[in-house]
């Protein structure tokens, strides 16, 4: 397992290159720059400009600027970003707390709340209750995220439930440390509920597809001839062998932290990756969006990787071995 590992994170090196590459390009081939914007403002000089432009070599080839910014992050220097007047790093670091914090959330709501509807549907299975369970399922996936988040902000506009927009209130500063808990959590709720609806919805009809085929296995029938708890058979043995696909999808949600909460971040307000992605792309901030996609990519390894050793641990007929 461990040869496993490592040669799965040399393996990664050259596809964060080839990510990053292809990424570089598209951004260098887009008409215009940052700096653009810059000329048109009196208050900062032409002179002003050219010396950025040398510093980080932006009035050279691609390749050469590609090449630069390579041996500064190898040196740990992710860039300048010059919309935001501060590094790259510390940039980034400001907003990626928010972020996962948000998607975790997030994920543990879906994740909690699919299997046991999931399970609950499949053991109802051509009921009532299977039924409508299925019909939450299709209507969840169906609901566009966008208009989830309108739709509860404009609820919590009228009725003053819970807070619109934003991740603290105005003076949470002066609050008990309890206090601001429990300010962060009321502005939670309402982008958590957004991201986790669609992939509850989506996790719910895999758990409940995938132990509809486990039930009617062999080996489950043999468990409840052997007399073992119905409530055993189904939390012990059938859903342990259909949680497989889940684990793989675990670790493609895992990947999805920048991208599966840009919208949402941006619709309430949240300040996180997404939001700042926006904001990197329209004013054609180079470092910023490149250390952005940096994170997306790292995530996405990651996620398959841990994924992978997942399914190992959860299944013993799984190996990573050379034959």
């Amino acid at each position: 397992m461990l040869r496993y590992i490592l040669r799965r994170l040399l393996i990664s090196i050259p596809l964060l290159l080839g990510m990053s590459l292809v990424a570089f390009l598209f951004i260098s081939c887009a008409p215009g720059d940052y700096f653009d914007a810059l000329r048109l403002n009196p208050e900062i000089s032409e002179a002003t400009i050219r010396q950025y432009e040398a510093q980080y070599l932006l009035d050279k080839p691609v390749l050469v600027q590609y090449a630069a910014w390579l041996g500064r992050l190898l040196q740990g220097d992710l860039g300048y970003s010059f919309a935001m007047r501060a590094p790259v790093a510390h940039v980034i670091g400001s907003r990626v707390g928010n972020t996962l914090l948000l998607t975790l959330v997030a994920m543990v709501v879906a994740w909690g709340v699919a299997i046991p509807l999931g399970m609950w549907a499949a053991v109802r299975h051509r009921t009532w209750v299977d039924r409508f369970l299925g019909l939450q399922m299709v209507i969840g996936m169906s609901v566009p995220s966008f208009f989830l988040a309108l739709l509860l902000l404009y609820i919590a506009s009228r009725t003053g439930i819970l807070p619109v927009g934003g991740i603290r209130s105005a003076g949470a500063q002066s609050l008990s440390p309890v206090g601001q808990f429990l300010d962060v959590a009321a502005h939670l709720v309402i982008p958590a509920l957004v991201i986790s609806a669609a992939s509850m919805a989506g996790l719910a009809r895999v758990i409940r597809g995938n132990l509809l085929e486990v039930l009617q296995s062999p080996f489950v029938l043999a468990a409840r001839a052997r007399g073992i708890p119905e409530k055993s058979v189904l939390w012990r043995h059938a859903l342990r062998n259909a949680i497989n696909p889940m684990i793989t999808i675990f670790g493609y949600e895992l990947s999805s932290l920048l991208s599966g909460a840009a919208l949402t971040e941006i619709i309430c307000n949240w300040p996180g990756l997404g939001s700042l992605m926006l904001t990197a792309v329209r004013q054609q901030d180079l470092f910023l969006v490149m250390g952005d996609m940096l994170i997306g990519g790292v995530l996405l390894l990651v996620g398959n990787l841990l994924a992978d050793l997942a399914l190992a641990w959860s299944d013993p007929r799984i190996r990573y071995e050379r034959s």
